[in-house]
Order: structure tokens, then C-alpha cells, then sequence
């Protein structure tokens, strides 16, 4: 197969996901309501609470999600080869990062902005935090992978 149509796919299934699959998850799953404040404006002090604007929103969404594929597909590809490769990075992107991401973001915002580690002591039981929030202290410290 040439290069020109794995791109061509790997946009395809991308446009897929943020024109078809975004909007079922928005209305299906995750019910988005267009008249709800975020926190951003409910609690706006100017520091952490501060409205931005939508692309600067979508960019780091967008990186945030897209941040593993480059990483990992490579590896696919050298041990599995190429096609599983650009399955992981569309279709995982797609139906794994995307999701994941959105829900994080979901959860968050229908929560005060709160973090995951604070949201585990809500949506679970308070034993959950202080471990939870360890495992994400230890997973973003510099040290982690030692």
C-alpha cells in the first residue's frame, strides 16, 4: 500500500471521529448541556479559574490526546509491524484517547474543576485519594521512570 493512502485513511478515520463520533459521545453519553457554566466562569478569580479561549482549549486537548500515539506507534511498528501501528494511532486516538480524555474533562468540569485524584474521594470512597493521588504524584514526577 502506498504512503499516500495510509495518510489518507489515517485522515479518514480521524475526520470520523471529530465529526461523528464526538458529537454521539456529547449527546448520547456524556449529555453535554450548551447553557452549563464551567467552573472557569462559576468561580473566575483570574489565576486558577480564568475563561480561555476555545482554540487555546482545543489545543491542549488536542495534545493531550494525541500525545502517546506518536510514542508508542513507532514501537508497534517495529515489533508488530506498520498496520497496527496506524490502527493504534487512529483508532486508538479515536475510540481510547478521545473518550478517556473527554470523560476526564466531563467529570472535571461537572465537578468543580476538580482533579481526578479529588474526584476519586467523590465518585468512589475517601480511601481512594490519598492512593489514587500518590499513583498520579508518582506517575508525573520526573523520577518515574527510575
Amino acid at each position: 500500500m502506498q504512503s499516500v493512502m495510509i495518510v489518507i485513511i489515517g485522515i479518514a478515520g480521524m475526520t470520523f471521529g471529530w465529526f461523528v463520533y464526538s458529537k454521539f459521545i456529547a449527546a448520547k453519553i456524556y449529555q453535554l448541556d450548551p447553557d452549563f457554566v464551567t467552573p472557569a466562569h462559576e468561580f473566575n478569580d483570574g489565576v486558577d479559574y480564568h475563561p480561555t479561549n476555545k482554540y487555546v482549549l482545543w489545543g491542549h486537548h488536542f495534545t493531550s490526546i494525541a500525545g502517546a500515539a506518536p510514542i508508542v506507534g513507532p514501537a508497534i511498528a517495529v515489533y508488530w509491524g506498520w498496520v497496527p501501528a496506524v490502527l493504534w494511532v487512529t483508532i486508538g486516538t479515536v475510540f481510547f484517547a478521545g473518550v478517556h480524555d473527554f470523560g476526564a474533562l466531563w467529570a472535571s468540569v461537572r465537578h468543580q474543576g476538580k482533579s481526578i485524584g479529588a474526584l476519586s474521594e467523590v465518585t468512589t470512597w475517601p480511601v481512594m485519594r490519598p492512593a489514587l493521588s500518590t499513583s498520579i504524584r508518582r506517575s508525573n514526577s520526573p523520577c518515574s521512570g527510575t
